[in-house]
């Protein structure tokens, strides 16, 4: 009975590509969830505790029938709001020292008794020393955001901030990004147009995420790779 064993590595390696991808993709969208799931739990735990109510009393200062007059921007879970991202962050860094020190010394002889002439004796000893020291530092960086996204309430806390999200995926030229942005707001600082500002925006988290030929070409090498480049000295 013959087998064929090239046809069945073949089919076990096949197997194992196609098994690697779907676990793959599995992880990635687990891996988001997993991430907005630990944002929610943090700043929950760090929400004050919703206030109790009295004997009696039906009335929230966060429910629904609190402003009845209230327009259409953000106020509960689901709803849609536009953040407005500017992130303009610019560092500056200077520094500079300078020593300097000197030392001298001489000995030598200005006179004998009677008429034995100085000669070689007059200098028998000379000293000297300098040292300077002089160093300079300066460093700067330089980083700028600007965008704007639609996002939506993905929580309401016990204090009435609203926890949001936003994210926007973007595919051109065999180079996908991701922008996600996600934060706690204060209702009052939602304008009239439903827009808030990135900086005022509490616990702020902004990923940038790139996927693609631009970033492939800008990606650090291997960590193999990066071994051999320095015991090659590259």
């Amino acid at each position: 009975m013959k087998t064929n064993r090239g046809g069945n590595v073949r089919n076990l390696v096949l197997g194992l590509l196609v098994t690697g991808a779907a676990v793959g993709m599995a992880w990635g969208r687990d891996s988001q969830g997993n991430t907005l799931a630990k944002y929610l739990a943090r700043v929950q735990t760090a929400e004050p505790f919703a206030p109790e109510l009295t004997l009696g009393s039906c009335w929230v200062d966060s429910g629904r029938l609190a402003s009845l007059s209230s327009d259409y921007k953000a106020a509960t879970t689901g709803d849609l709001i536009t953040i407005v991202v500017v992130q303009d962050v610019k560092t500056s860094n200077t520094g500079a020292v300078s020593t300097g020190r000197s030392f001298s010394a001489s000995s030598g002889v200005d006179a004998l008794p009677g008429k034995i002439k100085v000669g070689g004796a007059a200098n028998l000893l000379g000293l000297h020393s300098a040292e300077t020291l002089a160093g300079k530092g300066q460093a700067s960086s330089t980083s700028s955001v600007t965008t704007t996204l639609a996002g939506r309430v993905v929580a309401v806390l016990p204090s009435g901030n609203l926890v949001v999200q936003a994210e926007r995926l973007i595919n051109m030229n065999n180079e996908k990004q991701t922008i996600v942005v996600r934060g706690v707001v204060r209702r009052g600082d939602i304008g009239p147009n439903n827009t808030v500002a990135s900086n005022t925006i509490g616990d702020l988290e902004l990923e940038i995420k790139g996927k693609g030929v631009v970033s492939d070409g800008v990606r650090p090498p291997h960590l193999l790779l990066r071994l051999l480049l320095r015991v090659f000295n590259f």
